[in-house]
């Protein structure tokens, strides 16, 4: 009697909305992590952990850190991605104490490397440059070292000059996606502005650069590539990649579930390219380790 070969059947591909494994993520716990929000409350302050519903709010926090985000938790751009709440902030005017609470609960922390981002304030011409310049300098002056995530301040070459006049360790400004998608997923940004500003801290100014971009949006391999053929050509040192999720129904689904072996092979490209380091995992966040990215 002929015996027909065992098929093994393939694993079964997530349901579109349905997390795969590899997505698991640490819940909070412990003295650390209530340390970390009790610390964020007496001082007042707003992270991008909390406000964009980041995966890994439970393992830094546990761990001690937290990313800072400043000049407010209302953004004037309204990304089709981004949990962070979209209006016009209730006070134009910019809270000039707010670096001195950073800094401070930043030293309260025990932080070695401090990352701090902000929502976009198109509402105003130097786009909150100076709270970021201040908020450097006085980490500056703790002896810590700092990442900044900033927007693209609209391309505004005096407000870029603030934040890059201020020195910090680590320039980042993601890109987010590739540029096909940008009309459906960061509709009030622009990608050569993007890498323009990325370029100008580069070339002018001599700072360590860093962007990142979103994967599982509906991007096609060749246009990662052609996007970290991008970076490499604007001479950005880092790149993180990681597998965009989902904050609520109301924002764009996930197209597809990236597997943790293409997020290995696209660090082996995108090193090859020339870029520095590449940070890629379903996982990575532009803060995720930042520390290794100084």
């Amino acid at each position: 009697m002929l015996e027909l070969p065992v098929v093994q059947k393939a694993p079964e591909a997530p349901r579109r909305g349905e997390r795969p494994p590899w997505l698991r993520v640490k819940l909070p716990y412990g003295e650390t992590f209530r340390s970390i929000q009790q610390t964020l409350e007496d001082y007042n302050l707003n992270t991008v952990c909390s406000s964009a519903r980041c995966p890994n709010m439970g393992e830094c926090w546990t761990a001690g850190t937290a990313t800072f985000m400043i000049l407010g938790n209302v953004c004037t751009r309204s990304c089709s991605f981004c949990a962070v709440h979209t209006g016009r902030p209730e006070n134009k005017d910019l809270d000039y104490d707010e670096p001195r609470r950073v800094a401070e609960a930043a030293r309260l922390m025990g932080l070695q490397h401090v990352v701090v981002t902000s929502i976009n304030r198109d509402d105003r011409e130097d786009g909150g440059a100076p709270i970021f310049a201040e908020t450097i300098r006085l980490i500056h002056e703790q002896g810590q070292t700092i990442e900044v995530l900033i927007p693209d301040m609209r391309g505004v070459e005096s407000a870029l000059k603030t934040v890059f006049d201020a020195r910090p360790e680590v320039l980042n400004h993601n890109v987010e996606t590739v540029p096909r998608l940008y009309r459906r997923v960061r509709p009030q940004a622009n990608y050569q502005r993007s890498l323009d500003v990325l370029k100008m801290a580069k070339e002018e100014y001599g700072l360590r650069t860093k962007s990142g971009i979103m994967v599982g949006l509906g991007e096609t391999e060749e246009e990662v590539h052609s996007t970290m053929k991008d970076f490499a050509a604007h001479g950005i040192d880092v790149m993180t990649i990681g597998q965009y999720l989902q904050p609520t129904r109301m924002h764009l689904p996930v197209e597809r579930y990236v597997h943790p072996d293409e997020f290995a092979k696209y660090k082996e490209i995108g090193e090859g390219y020339g870029i520095d380091h590449v940070e890629a995992g379903p996982l990575v966040r532009s803060s995720y380790h930042a520390e290794r990215h100084v």
